[in-house]
């Protein structure tokens, strides 16, 4: 990927890579190896290794499932690897149109699903000594133009009504003016891929399996469930959960309620005293998004993300420009280091897509449609399909 340039050389100087990937390498290969033969019998296969895949499997391992996870690469790899990792209930302007749209049951059904997710993050990393950076953090709705002031306010108050201890402010820790925010405190923000290993690791000691570089090509909905691989591999389950980014066996024709949405990310140290102290996020500008991680010796890891576009979008570096000097302009202490591309799936009717895979589905299963908020909906998928597969109402 091309670097972008800047008036005065580059602004990105440092490397196209995510830096959850290069500070949590992968396994070796045989770690995992993948799935071979045809016999191997579970009560349910998990198709996908991202942070929904690994939470659903090991809910099910924790309930007393035998459970194999298939990975057609690597886990915690894909766009889980690529994620900002907030984990927050407080999803931009969402519980007004909730609201709006489903009701105030509905949006306080929501609130409570997030909201529990997050709780849940924090036991299991604290049940797993999972050392993966951990942090109390506030989240941020914000607007920085006068005229955005009566939206935040309706969602502070939307928000509020569903049951979030959220508030209108007016006054944030960002470097620069805000006009009007939404404020939920004691959110999370980790680094994803050493919790989801420590997730991998304590699942395998459950009982459970990991397969990675087992591409599924095939899925018989029978009784019971049948999966097939590239590489003839097959594994047999009472039941199976389709959890990768884009459902494959697309039988309930998903694609027609989700829309791909790619987004830009940049990374860089400033001093540890010029931590904005918090998760931000506005639409506005194409959407822009802050926090920061620890990173040692007196300084902080700024993480913007923004530019949100269509996948297959032109000009991806001048996007990558742009967001690195509206970063640059903020933080002016930024040192660059990495940048990488993220991807989610929003769905048409605002709420993640999770469930029986079809209507008439018996024993297959879907996750999918998280909207950019994969941490705390995977979270509440797992413990969802967990209910579900266990013929419990959740």
């Amino acid at each position: 990927m091309a670097h972008p340039s800047g008036p005065s050389g580059p602004l990105l100087r440092g490397e196209p890579e995510s830096y959850w990937l290069s500070t949590a390498p992968a396994s070796p290969d045989s770690a995992y190896p993948p799935l071979t033969g045809t016999g191997t019998d579970v009560d349910v296969a998990v198709i996908g290794g991202g942070v929904a895949g690994l939470s659903t499997a090991w809910e099910l391992a924790r309930a007393g499932r035998s459970v194999a996870v298939l990975e057609a690469g690597r886990i915690a790899a894909g766009v889980t690897g690529h994620t900002t990792a907030k984990v927050t209930a407080l999803h931009g302007l969402v519980y007004a149109r909730l609201r709006r749209t489903r009701g105030p049951e509905g949006a306080r059904l929501y609130a409570r699903s997030q909201a529990e997710a997050v709780e849940r993050v924090a036991e299991v990393a604290a049940l797993l000594e999972a050392d993966c950076e951990l942090e109390r953090r506030p989240a941020f709705t914000y607007v920085t133009r006068p005229e955005g002031r009566g939206e935040v306010r309706e969602e502070a108050n939307a928000a509020a009504q569903a049951g979030l201890d959220a508030t209108y402010v007016e006054r944030t820790g960002l470097p620069y003016r805000v006009e009007a925010a939404v404020r939920l405190d004691d959110q999370l923000q980790f680094h994803p891929r050493k919790y989801l290993l420590a997730l991998a690791r304590d699942l395998v000691a459950r009982g459970g399996a990991l397969h990675e570089h087992t591409r599924v090509t095939g899925l018989d909905e029978g009784t019971p469930c049948r999966v097939t691989t590239a590489d003839g591999a097959v594994l047999t389950a009472r039941d199976v959960v389709v959890a990768t980014h884009y459902p494959v066996f697309d039988r309930a024709l998903l694609f027609a309620r989700l829309s791909p949405r790619r987004e830009l990310v940049v990374t860089g140290t400033v001093p540890a005293d010029r931590d904005p102290g918090g998760m931000y996020i506005t639409s506005e500008g194409g959407t822009r998004s802050v926090r920061s991680a620890p990173y040692g010796d007196g300084r902080r890891l700024l993480i913007v993300t923004g530019e949100s576009f269509k996948p297959g979008t032109a000009d991806v570096a001048a996007r990558f420009e742009r967001l690195a000097a509206w970063a640059r302009e903020r933080f002016p202490s930024i040192a660059f280091d990495r940048h990488w591309a993220t991807q989610d799936n929003d769905s048409t009717d605002t709420v993640p897509l999770v469930g029986a895979f079809h209507p008439r589905a018996r024993h297959t299963w879907v996750a999918t449609g998280f909207g950019g908020w994969g941490m705390s909906g995977s979270v509440m998928a797992g413990r969802l399909l967990t209910e579900l597969i266990g013929g419990r109402r959740p």
